[in-house]
């Protein structure tokens, strides 16, 4: 069976890239300005424990969207890392979804829900249209 390559689609690389870029901008709100970031985020006043994982997770989102826009001349990649980072978007939306049961997080849990929702959408249709 002969299989035809495929070229990468622009519209795809750039929802990548951009994902990517956004990925870094959050993640380095998270990292270093920790507690405005989650304030902008609905999460409001948070102890060192909230501090800590929101730390955390901005040096995951940092790490990744440095990755991914690294990646930019790499097509396979630039495709796994893009499906990789809709997979972390949509267990964020679950995680997030759990949250929303505490009125104390309900708030910045369904803003959760829709930013990790939205974001494993758009992963996954643009890495179901990058170069395989």
């Amino acid at each position: 069976m002969h299989w035809r390559r495929r070229k990468t689609d622009p519209d795809a690389r750039r929802l990548a890239l951009a994902l990517g870029a956004a990925r870094v901008g959050l993640g380095v709100g998270a990292l270093l300005f920790t507690r405005s970031t989650l304030k902008a985020l609905l999460f409001g006043e948070t102890d060192a424990v909230g501090t800590a994982l929101g730390k955390l997770a901005g040096g995951r989102d940092l790490a990744l969207g440095l990755a991914t826009l690294a990646s930019r001349e790499d097509p396979a990649t630039l495709r796994r890392l893009t499906l990789t980072a809709g997979l972390l978007d949509a267990a964020d939306a679950v995680a997030m979804a759990l949250n929303a049961r505490d009125p104390n997080t309900r708030l910045p849990a369904i803003g959760g829900v829709l930013s990790g929702a939205s974001g494993a959408a758009a992963s996954a249709w643009a890495g179901k249209r990058l170069e395989r």
